[in-house]
Order: structure tokens, then C-alpha cells, then sequence
């Protein structure tokens, strides 16, 4: 097992705690926001980054992935919880808990029996119109703070969106002041000089602003007291229904993060060249949120640009997520009045322009670009998620998915292969359609496993490449070789379609083999009934030298010592 802190040594122990000096820099603005997101005190948002975050850097595989909550995270906990309890009450600190806590519960679920996979059915397009989504939801409530103007923050997307518009007209000036400016000074700082930690510069200089010209009174909402000292162990106590209720959006939750955060943990283990387990880190994943639900945080995941600004730091352990634990800790014992004046003009600006990449607007324009079938997936899903709300969301961005596979998967590349002249050649190329691979043989290749969604195509191929051929040469076809090579598996459907077939072909007088075929294939067709009496050649050149032949007896005596090698 891979120890803690991997790849830590004395020569880089300076880099890390560096790194982990601006990780408290960047990550302590950012989790006050995204608590507020979620209908949390700030509190929420910073035990996040103590017990879950030690816990999560001392089990992960991966050396680089800070774990915390993020913004999508947290206006799912909001869509999710706020339809059955208000936010900001103690039943709805109890229910995001408990939500935690199941989200640990399914990775770790995830871990043990090896299930990540399931995550791989959100693809790119999904994701990004799913977060889109949220981030564009998120979005609206932070221009509305930026504005200082009033607005249920717990609501639909189109009751946000109204009462923003109308609320135009209570905008304080101080508020806009504020915003734009901390807008303006994050983006351009950022753009010119990336390592100064721009959101917290943000956060003291209008923290100090307010205070010195008590602009507090003047209608500019601050963060108010934050209480001090540690986070307390809890539990959450609710009726079974209830635990019931929050599996949905805790299965979403779950599922999200698992794709982002194997994403981003498998590319940097890539780029370092460090060893990544999957299971670990969900393992890692489960850990970290069940102690959050225990800590009175919220639902942990893995925050993406965190981690590389870490990497950019030139951090390549988890050293800097502990310098973080610790740093917020001292923070919560001895600091928590310096947050009670933030203004919440400055954190919507500090969260609004952190999740501007999250609307994913580079990202659908590119899926434009390559594939408008995708580019239509991404757009459906961010949609539902925008109007009708991020559970419902998931649902149809699985629902895609399978649309999306089942598309590509009925169709697959059905191809007659043609007979080379060069030996050499270890494929044969597609031949024109009509044509034969040798006279009376047809070499067919299916580029797919064969199961309910392409077996009738693949019936339909065989017997339209059969007429065409006779139609064409006006001679009959009396061999078929199927390629099995792709062929990974067959499911009932599909063996029932190739009963069917395996008639067909019998009536007609056309005799069938198979080659290239892959042991596990050769078992499933056994168990299936596919194979009996049935030849199977090594390659392709092999079957066309077999029954090319005019003489049944020589293609009999050259059946039984077909060439090795892969054709």
C-alpha cells in the first residue's frame, strides 16, 4: 500500500509548504462563498477543509487532488435540500449532513465493489451541460449580491431570474461599487500575475474598506459573526424517510464527483508519472465525506482548480492540503472576527468569477464544432438542469447517455473484406460493396460486440452482402467467414438474431465459419449454442486459402493446418 504523504522529500519540503500557504489563500475565500451557495453558514465551508481534508490527503492514491467542496456541489445541496427544509435552518444544516454521509457511504460502495465505471456514462457533453447548469443558477445569485439586491436564493432558476430583474431597481450603489471593482481586479490580476492570490487580497481590501468607512451602514450586507473554536463531532439525527429522500441527490453527487474527481487524479498521475488507484481514491472520496457529515460540513469532492494551482506551485504531494487543515484551524481558534465584516458583495464576486469557466461556453462551442449531436446532448442537459432542476438533470443526462451509446452502438462498421495480393499484409482492406472475397467466399468483418441494438443489422448486412454478391459476380456464394476478432460478446438477443441468420445461410446452401476468434468469444458462443460443427481459422488468409479451392478435399486437407498470426 501506498504510504501517506508519497513523494514528499526534504529538497521540496519548502515548495510544498509554500504551496500550501497559497492553498489557505485561495481555498478559505472560496469555501465561505460556496457554503453560502449551498444555504450554509461559512462555518460549513470551513470544517470542509479540517477533518475531511486530512483525511482524504493521508488515504488518496493520488498526490495532487485537494479535495474540497465546490461550486456545482453546492448548488446541487441547494436544489436538493431546499424542497424540504429552509435554508439556513437547523434542519437544513441536519439534512446536508446526512446527505454527506450518504455520498460517503456510495463511494465507499463504489470502492469496494469496484463500480467507478458507472461514472463513465456522464461523458464530456453531459457533464458540461450539467454543471453549466448549476453554474449558470449560481451565477445569478451572485449578481444579485453583487448588487445587493434581495432575492430567495433558495428558489427556482426563472423565480431567481425574476426577481433579480425587477430587484434592479434597489440596487446599492455601494454594492455595485464594490463588486466591480473586485471583478476587475481579479480578472486582471489573474491575467498578469496568476500567483498572487487575488481573491483573498480582494477579501482584506474591501473587509478594510467597510470597516473604515462603515459601509455596513450604508446597506452593503457582510458576513456577520462567525462562531469560534473547532468543529464538534455530530451526527445527524432524521426519521428513515427522510435518509430515503436525500438518496437521489446524494447518487448524483456521488456520481459527478466521481467522474470529475478520477479525471483529474488520473490525468495528473499521468502527466507526473506517479502511480493512481482508482478504488483508493474513491475509498479516499467516501472517507473524507462521512467525515464531513460528522464535522457539520457538507458534500466533499475534488476541486479542479485548486489542484492545479498546486501543481503550478510546484507541489507534488498532499503536504499543502494538511498546511491547509492546519491553517484554517488556527483561523477558526484565534481569527473568525476578521471574516464577521466581509462584505457579500466581494465573496459573489470572488465566487462569480471562479465559476465562470464552469458555464462551459468554450467547451459547447467546440462541441459545435466536432459534433452537433453531442453539442444537442450537452444542451438538453444543461436545460433540464437550468429549468427543471439538477436531480431531474442527472436523470436525463443518464437517459442521454444511453441514447448516445445505443446510437453508436447500432450502427457499428460491418465491412466485406477483400483478399490481398501482398502476404505481407496483415489486414484485409474493405472491398466494394457487391463483391466477394474470393470467388464463392465472403470474408465479413463485425466491428462490435453483437447484442440487442445491432443484431438485426448485422442479420440485415450479411444477407444484403450475400445477394449483392450473387446478384454482382452471378455466382453463387457457398462460404461465409465472420471475423470475430471485435466481437467481444454476445448477448441473448444478439444470439438469437445469429440463430436466425445461421438458418438463413442453411436454406440458402451457404456454409459458415468464423476466424480470428478470441477464446472468451469462442466460450460465450459455446454457451450460447453458436458453435457446433462449425470451422474456425486462425486468420482470414487462412480460411480464403481453406475454401477457395475448387476441390472440396483440398480445401478440407488445408482447413486442418491453417497459418498463425494475426490477419
Amino acid at each position: 500500500m501506498q504510504r501517506p504523504l508519497a513523494g514528499l522529500t526534504a529538497k521540496h519540503l519548502a515548495t510544498e509548504l509554500t504551496a500550501g500557504v497559497t492553498l489557505i489563500a485561495i481555498a478559505i475565500p472560496l469555501n465561505i462563498g460556496y457554503a453560502q451557495i449551498a444555504g450554509l453558514p461559512a462555518t460549513a465551508g470551513l470544517y470542509a477543509l479540517i477533518v475531511p481534508t486530512v483525511v482524504y490527503a493521508l488515504v488518496v492514491s493520488s498526490r495532487q487532488v485537494v479535495a474540497s467542496p465546490d461550486a456545482a456541489a453546492a448548488a446541487l445541496v441547494a436544489s436538493s435540500i431546499g424542497g424540504l427544509a429552509a435554508a439556513g435552518s437547523a434542519d437544513y444544516a441536519t439534512l446536508a449532513l446526512a446527505q454527506a454521509i450518504i455520498c460517503g457511504v456510495m463511494f465507499v460502495l463504489l470502492a469496494v465493489f469496484k463500480l467507478g465505471f458507472l461514472a463513465n456514462f456522464l461523458s464530456k457533453p453531459i457533464l458540461v451541460g450539467f454543471v453549466g447548469g448549476l453554474a449558470l443558477d449560481i451565477m445569478v445569485s451572485q449578481i444579485a449580491k453583487m448588487l445587493g439586491v434581495k432575492i430567495d436564493s433558495g428558489g427556482e432558476f426563472v423565480d431567481k431570474l425574476g426577481g433579480l430583474i425587477t430587484g434592479l431597481g434597489t440596487t446599492n450603489l455601494w454594492s455595485l461599487a464594490i463588486s466591480a471593482v473586485s471583478v476587475a481586479v481579479l480578472l486582471v490580476g489573474k491575467r498578469f500575475l496568476g500567483a498572487v492570490p487575488w481573491a483573498l487580497v480582494v477579501l482584506v481590501l474591501t473587509t478594510v474598506l467597510v470597516v473604515v468607512a462603515n459601509l455596513d451602514d450604508a446597506g452593503v450586507d457582510v458576513l456577520g459573526e462567525v462562531p469560534a473554536g473547532p468543529p464538534a463531532l455530530t451526527w445527524p439525527v432524521i426519521d428513515w424517510t427522510t435518509w430515503a429522500a436525500l438518496i437521489p441527490s446524494a447518487m448524483a453527487l456521488t456520481l459527478v464527483t466521481t467522474a470529475e474527481g478520477l479525471l483529474v487524479s488520473r490525468s495528473y498521475a499521468e502527466k507526473h508519472r506517479y502511480p493512481f488507484h482508482a478504488n483508493r481514491d474513491l475509498l479516499a472520496f467516501g472517507l473524507a465525506n462521512v467525515a464531513a457529515g460528522a464535522q457539520a460540513s457538507f458534500s466533499v469532492g475534488s476541486s479542479t482548480s485548486r489542484t492545479a494551482a498546486m501543481d503550478q506551485a510546484g507541489s507534488r504531494t498532499q503536504l499543502p492540503s494538511l498546511v491547509l487543515a492546519v491553517g484554517t484551524l488556527l483561523l477558526l481558534l484565534f481569527g473568525t472576527a476578521l471574516l464577521a465584516d466581509i462584505p457579500s458583495p466581494a465573496i459573489g464576486a470572488v465566487v462569480g468569477v471562479a465559476i465562470i469557466p464552469l458555464l462551459g461556453i468554450r467547451e459547447f462551442a467546440d462541441l459545435w464544432r466536432k459534433d452537433r449531436f453531442e453539442f444537442v446532448v450537452g444542451g438538453a442537459c444543461f436545460l433540464v438542469t437550468l429549468f427543471v432542476g439538477a436531480i431531474p438533470g442527472i436523470l436525463v443526462a443518464f437517459v442521454l447517455a444511453l441514447v448516445n451509446l445505443a446510437k453508436r452502438a447500432a450502427n457499428p462498421a460491418i465491412d466485406v473484406l477483400e483478399a490481398e495480393g501482398d502476404p505481407a499484409e496483415s489486414l484485409l482492406e474493405d472491398a466494394p460493396a457487391g463483391t466477394t472475397t474470393a470467388p464463392g467466399v465472403i470474408v465479413l468483418r463485425l466491428a462490435a460486440p453483437l447484442f440487442f441494438a445491432n443484431g438485426s443489422v448485422f442479420t440485415a448486412a450479411v444477407k444484403g452482402a450475400v445477394a449483392s454478391a450473387e446478384h454482382a459476380d452471378g455466382g453463387p456464394v457457398r462460404e461465409l467467414v465472420i471475423d470475430m476478432e471485435a466481437v467481444t460478446d454476445i448477448d441473448v438477443t444478439g444470439a438469437e438474431e445469429f440463430e436466425a441468420l445461421k438458418a438463413w445461410l442453411a436454406s440458402g446452401g451457404v456454409r459458415l465459419s468464423f476466424s480470428r476468434m478470441r477464446d472468451p468469444a469462442r466460450r460465450r458462443l459455446v454457451q450460447l449454442g453458436l458453435l457446433g460443427d462449425e470451422r474456425v481459422f486462425d486468420t482470414n488468409r487462412a480460411a480464403i486459402a481453406a475454401l477457395a479451392t475448387d476441390s472440396p478435399q483440398t480445401a478440407a486437407t488445408e482447413a486442418g493446418t491453417t497459418e498463425k498470426g494475426s490477419s
